[in-house]
């Protein structure tokens, strides 16, 4: 894989971006517990039970209402919750056009550029300049420009960003805890010393946080990952999934891990297996009605085959 400027992208800067960073990056929901304030943070139990239907009747309004700049915005989140970032980047870049004092917009629209284009290309860039340009610690900007960085080889560049991100937001960020274990695996890979630079996260970042359920890689798998193709190093991020789905097989009563692996299986277009996972997790829950309510809104949002 190459990044917007032809460079080859390998190691962790891939993982960061894309295979096991599409993991990091949709399953903890970045985009959804951003910094307090960004009008894009918006959580599961918000998403529609049908997103299809939804999405048609966004389509709709937009086309009898163009200039609804919140209209785009809307549909641009729901495009994002179906995985369909190019649609979602379109839509965000019409509401910027027509909300551009907007920072979480401006770092929405850059965020769904970037998955769609498995790079933070220049379009990307613009998009996250501009949202720091209203807001200067919009988290979502900050991270993916700390990505940049680590992908052209600025290790130590991303590292300080990433940092500064910690100490500015909350200590129990939903993010902070995939964050800094980031942060620890870039700087184990490049051979950086971060002792005492790394904020601490509070527990309840790392009990809340998707990432903590799903292990990373350790820095001899990201010394290996250097070597392989995009293909080998997409299975490392399958293998990551498969340890979560043993987990839960062992500790099925975990309802939030059942989610993040059914959101995790659709971030790998793994419809099948995301499927599955819905299945077990309403064997796990069978006896209890309000979850296995709560799981079917979850599946028919990430929509889950089987939902």
């Amino acid at each position: 894989m190459a990044d917007s400027g032809g460079r080859t992208i390998g190691s962790l800067g891939w993982f960061a971006l894309a295979g096991a960073a599409a993991i990091l990056i949709a399953a903890i929901g970045l985009h959804r517990t951003a910094a307090p304030g960004n009008d894009a943070a918006v959580s599961n139990a918000e998403a529609p039970a049908d997103p299809a239907a939804a999405i048609a009747s966004l389509e709709n309004k937009m086309r009898a209402h163009p200039d609804d700049g919140e209209g785009w915005r809307s549909l641009g989140w729901s495009y994002f919750q179906m995985q369909r970032y190019a649609d979602a980047a379109g839509a965000y870049a019409k509401a910027t056009r027509l909300l551009p004092n907007r920072a979480a917009i401006w770092s929405a629209f850059g965020e769904a550029q970037t998955l769609a284009s498995n790079a933070v290309d220049p379009i990307a860039h613009d998009a996250f300049g501009k949202a720091l340009a209203i807001d200067p610690k919009d988290s979502r900007a900050r991270y993916f420009l700390a990505v940049e960085k680590d992908v052209r080889g600025d290790h130590q560049g991303a590292i300080d960003d990433w940092i500064a991100l910690l100490r500015d937001g909350p200590k129990d960020a939903p993010w902070a805890q995939s964050v800094h274990d980031l942060i620890v695996q870039v700087a184990a890979q490049h051979k950086i010393d971060v002792k005492g630079r790394v904020p601490d996260v509070a527990p309840a970042a790392v009990a809340d946080a998707a990432g903590a359920a799903i292990p990373g890689p350790t820095a001899d798998q990201m010394n290996d990952a250097a070597s392989l193709t995009p293909g080998q190093q997409n299975e490392m991020a399958r293998g990551m999934v498969d340890r979560l789905a043993q987990r839960l097989a062992g500790q099925p009563d975990d309802f939030d891990g059942w989610v993040r692996l059914m959101r995790a299986r659709m971030v790998l277009r793994d419809g099948k297996g995301a499927g599955d996972a819905l299945a077990d997790a309403r064997r796990a829950f069978a006896a209890d009605d309000a979850k296995l309510a709560r799981l079917t809104d979850a599946a028919r949002a990430l929509n889950v085959p089987g939902a």
